[in-house]
């Protein structure tokens, strides 16, 4: 949960400092493990979503390989003990517009 959180942070302030209009992003995590206890990590699959009307993807990709490899000190922590891979999904904003409360 740390090495998802310190990825969100390091994506949104990344984008935001590369002036993309960023109005969400959240980690996604998927991990293997080996079966007998203690259950240690294997392999962790981080999936960064990130939400904004009109985001450019190679901006998104730059934000999500400088988070993976020099900004999350949890990555860099994990990235000897563990096989990180990452990748990144744009989702389209969506309005409320004819909702009724």
């Amino acid at each position: 949960m740390g090495l998802g959180g310190c990825t969100a942070i390091d994506v949104t302030l990344i984008l935001k400092k590369q002036r993309q209009p960023v109005a969400d992003c959240w980690i996604e995590l998927s991990a293997q493990h080996i079966a007998s206890l203690p259950k240690v990590f294997t392999a962790i699959h981080i999936t960064s979503l990130v939400r904004g009307e009109g985001l450019n993807p190679k901006q998104v990709e730059r934000a999500v390989h400088l988070s993976a490899n020099k900004c999350c000190s949890d990555s860099q922590m994990l990235r000897d003990a563990v096989t990180l891979t990452h990748s990144f999904e744009i989702v389209a904003c969506t309005t409320s517009a004819g909702l009724e409360a």
